[in-house]
């Protein structure tokens, strides 16, 4: 019993360590944590365990030839901000302190998947004429992602809603208070995006008090070929 009751112990130190280290890795906002690395640092040299390939942005799978890979998440009530990464480049989050309540929008260059840009607007309490500004500015080319925090839509107007529709954004012409929204899309798209979520603002399925769940996306962007 008592070699039964050390091994149960042993293993619940080792559980703990290994969800400490997690949740470390989560904080200071590194993509590239796997419990098979850590374990294969903890196990004897002759073990070799499965270790998975870890593909660009910490997507599921890897982009083909020609595409760009992305992965973003809205923002959390109005606590944890919004995280977009792009080609493996974390372009915003709360780590890197540049992201802040409304609407964050990151700039890239659709050829290269270089950053142009990034902002962010207050769509609370703030003052929409600078993001209309920003969005009338963007050229050609250019992919555009946004994501909320807090609340993205109070002092949205129709002039700002039309022009980030012109980007390729079904989902902001109803876009309404708190709701939880993120979207990829394009200067000069013809068509409408793939690439957008939009979870609306209800008291009956809310996940935090006052504001819904948090969206995730990932996915692979076409490079802009001229």
């Amino acid at each position: 019993m008592l070699r039964v009751s050390g091994v149960l112990k042993l293993a619940a130190l080792v559980g703990v360590f290994l969800l400490v280290v997690f949740l470390a890795f989560q904080l200071l906002d590194i993509n590239d944590f796997n419990l098979g690395g850590v374990m294969s640092r903890s196990l004897p040299a002759n073990v070799d365990p499965t270790n998975p390939l870890r593909h660009r942005c910490g997507l599921s799978k890897d982009c083909p030839p020609g595409h760009l890979a992305f992965k973003m998440t809205s923002g959390a009530a109005s606590v944890v901000g919004p995280r977009i990464c792009l080609e493996d480049k974390p372009l915003m989050s709360s780590v890197k302190n540049n992201v802040g309540r409304g609407v964050n929008i990151a700039l890239a260059n659709g050829k290269t998947g270089e950053v142009i840009r990034t902002a962010f607007f207050d769509t609370w309490a703030g003052d929409v004429a600078p993001l209309i500004k920003f969005l009338k500015e963007i050229e050609d080319g250019t992919i555009v992602m946004m994501a909320s925090f807090d609340d993205p839509a109070t002092k949205l107007n129709d002039e700002a809603r039309k022009l980030i529709s012109e980007l390729g954004s079904t989902a902001v012409s109803s876009l309404a208070f708190r709701d939880s929204w993120i979207f990829v899309g394009g200067k000069g798209i013809k068509t409408k995006s793939p690439f957008e979520q939009h979870m609306r603002n209800s008291a009956d399925t809310n996940k935090f008090e006052g504001w819904p769940d948090v969206l995730e996306m990932e996915g692979c962007l076409p490079q802009r070929e001229d």
